[in-house]
C-alpha cells in the first residue's frame, strides 16, 4: 500500500499528518493504555531472534504520561482509532533522544516508523534541536539497520555525551545484552 500523505492542523496547532488510514499525531493521556499491547506485540519480534526476555515488557503508565506531559509522545493511528505504533523522546545533552518506538506487527511495513521517527525529528526542529540520538540492537535487522535507512550513524563511546553513558549504565542495570547494543545517531538539516 502506497502512503499518501495529507497534512491537516489539529485544534491544538500541532502539526498532524495522514496516511490513508493512519494519523500521526501528538499522544494524548487517553492513548497511553493501548502502549502496553503495542510493546508486547511488537516484543513478540524479539522472540524469533533469542531475545525473549525483552517479549512481554511494557512501560509503566507513569513513565510513558510524562513524555505526553512535555510533548515528545507520538502516535500512529489507526482510522479506527486504535493506536498502531508509538515513539518516545526527550531532550539529553543538546539533543533529542528516542527512548523507544514500536510499531505493532500487525499494522507492520506500512512505513509508520519512518513517520514516527519524522515526527519526533519536526518536534526536535521546533525546540531549535539539530541533533537526535537513540540506543538500539545493532544486529537486530528491524534495530540498526532500520534507523541506518533514515540516516542514523552508530556513534563510537569517544562521542557519547555524560547522558548517553548513563543511559548505558541504565540498560546494563536492567540487563540488556550490552555487547550487542550501541548508540546512534543523526545531524537535522
Amino acid at each position: 500500500m502506497r502512503l499518501i500523505p495529507e497534512l491537516a492542523r489539529s485544534i491544538s496547532g500541532s502539526e498532524r499528518h495522514t496516511y490513508m488510514t493512519y494519523t500521526i499525531r501528538n499522544a494524548q493521556s487517553g492513548d497511553v493504555p493501548a502502549f502496553a499491547q503495542v510493546e508486547i506485540n511488537a516484543g513478540e519480534l524479539f522472540k524469533t531472534i533469542g531475545l525473549d526476555d525483552l517479549a512481554g515488557d511494557f512501560s509503566d503508565p507513569d513513565f510513558v504520561t510524562s513524555f505526553v506531559q512535555t510533548g515528545g509522545a507520538f502516535v500512529a493511528a489507526h482510522a479506527d482509532g486504535t493506536v498502531a505504533g508509538f515513539a518516545l523522546a526527550f531532550e539529553l545533552d543538546n539533543a533529542v533522544h528516542l527512548q523507544e518506538m514500536s510499531v505493532d506487527p500487525a499494522h507492520g511495513r506500512r512505513g509508520l516508523g519512518g513517520q514516527l521517527l519524522e515526527a519526533v525529528a519536526s518536534w526536535a526542529r521546533q525546540r531549535d534541536v539539530t541533533r537526535l540520538t537513540l540506543s538500539t540492537f545493532e544486529d537486530v535487522l528491524w534495530n540498526a539497520p532500520f534507523y541506518a535507512k533514515h540516516g542514523y550513524k552508530i556513534m563510537s563511546p569517544e562521542q557519547w555525551t555524560p547522558g548517553l553513558h548513563i543511559l548505558r549504565e541504565h540498560e546494563e542495570h536492567i540487563g540488556l545484552p550490552i555487547d550487542r547494543r550501541c548508540f546512534m545517531e543523526k545531524q537535522l538539516t
